[in-house]
């Protein structure tokens, strides 16, 4: 058995998405920064016949994420697809004119530093697979930068830039790297962002293998 692991674990639309790759056979490491959320997502999952375990470490933290990669894979088995979408925090969020330099410094830990930890760590182990997903799950700020949300929007562009360019440096090893970007928000009344509509779209992009980056429904700026 191999493992999806996601970075950013919670109700809405991790939880849907563990249950989907979970109901294909992977096993799920489920990281968030608090035990008892994982903890209690885990049990939901494995009351569902689903074999789940959570990892508690925040994405910001370089050593707790890879000890909690670590710990996954020596648990679960080997990590086969990596999914990285922890929730931007309210502060990331100011107006550019009033976002000073030490307002970035969480974003990009999270945004940039975090993705960079993450897929560093578990690549040797995606190549010794010989296959693999990473996933980026990103909002609209992501592609089209919005000043009220300025810290995203900087951290979320350095992160599409390195998904896209590892996109084409491991193709060739049979290793995918995709990006979904969510224009509206998750949930909302529209079905295509709803969390289990989502979880299907995220994983046609481990399966279909396609190009790298994709949007649910229509792009808007």
């Amino acid at each position: 058995m191999t493992t999806f692991a996601i970075i950013g674990a919670g109700p809405g639309l991790g939880q849907a998405t563990a249950r989907r790759f979970g109901r294909e056979g992977f096993a799920v490491a489920l990281v968030s920064r608090t035990q008892a959320n994982v903890d209690r997502l885990a049990a939901e999952l494995a009351a569902e016949g689903i074999t789940a375990r959570g990892y508690a470490a925040n994405a910001r933290d370089s050593r707790a994420l890879r000890a909690a990669l670590d710990a996954a894979a020596a648990d679960l088995g080997p990590i086969e697809v990596l999914q990285y979408s922890p929730v931007p925090a309210d502060d990331f969020m100011k107006p550019v004119l009033d976002t000073a330099t030490e307002d970035l410094v969480g974003p990009v830990e999270q945004s940039v530093y975090g993705p960079v930890t993450a897929v560093q760590h578990v690549l040797p182990g995606l190549r010794e697979l010989g296959r693999g997903t990473i996933l980026f799950i990103n909002g609209s700020s992501a592609v089209t930068p919005n000043g009220n949300v300025t810290g995203t929007s900087i951290a979320f562009a350095g992160e599409s830039a390195y998904g896209q360019m590892l996109h084409v440096a491991l193709a060739p090893e049979g290793i995918h790297v995709a990006q979904l970007i969510i224009p509206r928000g998750i949930g909302g009344g529209e079905p295509d962002h709803e969390p289990d509509a989502l979880a299907e779209h995220i994983f046609s992009l481990h399966r279909g293998r396609g190009a790298f980056r994709s949007f649910v429904g229509e792009q808007r700026a």
